[in-house]
């Protein structure tokens, strides 16, 4: 059975006057926050949270720290699994572009940062559970994030991905709360102090499945590590104004969405587990509906199963079990090369 199985890219500008399209999984944290009567008042502060972080940490050169503002722009990538025109949004992520107002150009920012999927909706919320409520205190299928690890790396494979970004996403996220983190000597002068865990989580699993690996950084002014999960080499492949990227855009969001970690008022320890029940901690003046959240993810992964698992369930099977990662690369690769 063959497959198309093509690519596109969309692009939507995250600003005050954004609103999410159609096929943007409600649970994505800017979405959830372009909702309802404060959108435009919790677009403007995330905006400015962002900024206001990027140039506290990009400080050289920098006295009135105005230096530099972000601009986020949606990264949407569809699949058209048959050839027939009928796309499924199966990747989000963020693409950040800095502005240096004082040289007065556009700089490349990380692509990344936050990460989107309906199919990871579908396997912690749908395939998970059921598991779990059919075999209560095993650990996940074997097979468990299979596809999804193949569906993300066949798209940083495509013709799409490639010709429009030069470098491996970075997905920044948040420390689990079921794990406990040490924090080590290793100190970066951008990413901050390194943090080792105690285990792997059942995420770091699943993004390890997608080809990426985790590394944990508190930044200077930070309060908590955040998870940077890549390919590569973290520390060399990307310029400190990259890193500062990713990590003011995210640290935002988490300021947001997780106070009890990343806004809380005291610093992680040199032995630190998360906590969602802490108490002593600060606000955000931005509205967000994490119950909400919650809910929509249940309901996102059932609509995964009914709109992509189900209709394409033999052929995206088929196609997981005869793709190879490293084949794609080498034959997308020499594509590339020709085509330059």
């Amino acid at each position: 059975m063959s497959t198309a199985f093509k690519y596109s890219i969309k692009k939507i500008r995250f600003d005050e006057n954004y609103e999410p399209a159609d096929s943007t999984r409600l649970t994505t944290n800017f979405a959830n926050l372009a909702r309802g009567e404060q959108r435009q008042e919790n677009l403007r502060k995330t905006l400015r949270m962002i900024n206001n972080r990027f140039n506290t940490l990009a400080h050289w050169d920098n006295p009135n720290a105005d230096r530099y503002s972000v601009e986020v722009d949606i990264i949407s990538a569809n699949l058209d699994v048959e050839g027939n025109g009928d796309t499924f949004p199966v990747i989000e992520t963020l693409q950040t572009t800095i502005v240096d107002h004082k040289e007065n150009k556009r700089i490349d920012g990380m692509i990344g940062n936050s990460f989107s999927s309906y199919v990871r909706d579908y396997d912690f919320s749908v395939v998970l559970l059921d598991h779990f409520a059919k075999n209560p205190g095993t650990p996940p299928p074997e097979d468990f994030g299979d596809l999804h690890g193949k569906l993300f790396q066949s798209l940083l494979n495509s013709e799409a991905y490639q010709s429009e970004f030069n470098k491996q996403p970075v997905i920044c996220l948040s420390v689990s709360t079921s794990k406990t983190y040490e924090r080590t000597t290793n100190q970066h002068p951008i990413l901050g102090v390194e943090y080792k865990q105690d285990e792997y989580s059942l995420t770091d699993d699943y993004f390890h499945k997608m080809g990426l690996t985790v590394r944990y950084f508190m930044p200077a002014g930070s309060v908590a590590p955040l998870a940077f999960y890549f390919a590569g080499d973290l520390l060399s492949d990307y310029t400190d104004l990259e890193l500062i990227s990713a990590i003011s855009t995210m640290e935002t969001f988490q300021k947001i969405y997780r106070p009890e970690i990343y806004n809380a008022n005291s610093t992680a320890a040199q032995v630190y587990q998360p906590s969602l029940k802490y108490q002593d901690y600060s606000l955000t003046q931005i509205v967000y509906d994490r119950e909400e959240r919650s809910q929509m993810a249940v309901k996102q992964g059932k609509f995964t199963e009914e709109a992509f698992i189900k209709p394409y369930q033999d052929i995206l099977e088929a196609w997981a079990a005869k793709y190879n990662v490293a084949e794609a690369a080498d034959t997308n690769a020499v594509a590339n090369k020709h085509a330059a």
